[in-house]
């Protein structure tokens, strides 16, 4: 059976890195979706008070099924809160809400590593598919070519998740600035609001750190077979 001595050392460390990131998040939104905020404020109405300070009236707020399935959809221009942050008053709500609003913010006034990213996710979305497949099929008739091609196809999914580190943290940079600003969060619920945003950013650092593991093993890996 063959050893990879690789995986080992690389993936399962970011994979396991990942998996408590994960968990960071879930049970700091949970902690933080029992602490009301002192408005009564919902995480939709949070969202539609800081489109519309931004001029951002054609910006809609609709909800969706699931537990932090919250996303910004640029082409559709729709903040989807997820059932746990849409009609939820907790600081934990309004703080995911706000970052998504803070997505909305960077797409209007063309925050420059936003645009990158967008124009990244078609080439990214061709690597994650082929690559591996290419890869495979190099080494299987020793084309090193296709291993080169499929290499550098991955090396795309990596690049998204750098670009996307400093959109999410200036998302979130964004939320806390007008969440305290307006007044809708103040004190110990703007702590709570930075604690559940910055527990969030580590799963987007683990992204990057997975994807960069995995692109290493596949230099390392092919690249030894190569030179024997």
């Amino acid at each position: 059976m063959y050893f990879d001595p690789y995986y080992w050392v690389l993936i399962i460390p970011t994979l396991l890195f990942a998996l408590w990131a994960q968990m960071r998040v879930q049970s700091t939104f949970k902690k933080y979706s029992q602490v009301g905020n002192w408005r009564g404020l919902t995480g939709a109405g949070a969202a539609r008070m800081i489109l519309d300070a931004n001029g951002l009236q054609n910006v809609a707020v609709e909800r969706i099924s699931g537990n932090l399935t919250d996303h910004y959809d640029p082409k559709n221009h729709v903040i989807c809160l997820s059932d746990s942050v849409w009609g939820s008053t907790s600081v934990g709500a309004v703080g995911v809400a706000a970052h998504e609003a803070g997505h909305a913010v960077q797409h209007a006034v063309g925050y420059f590593p936003i645009k990158i990213r967008s124009a990244v996710i078609p080439v990214t979305n061709i690597g994650s598919r082929l690559s591996v497949p290419l890869i495979l099929l190099g080494a299987f008739f020793q084309a090193q070519p296709l291993v080169t091609i499929g290499i550098l196809l991955f090396a795309t999914v990596a690049v998204f998740q750098l670009v996307t580190l400093p959109v999410e943290y200036n998302a979130s940079a964004r939320a806390m600035h007008v969440l305290g600003e307006s007044g809708i969060l103040s004190g110990d619920e703007l702590k709570g609001a930075r604690r559940v945003l910055s527990a969030a950013a580590l799963t987007y650092v683990a992204a990057l750190l997975t994807a960069l593991a995995q692109l290493l093993r596949l230099v390392l890996l092919f690249g030894r077979r190569n030179n024997d």
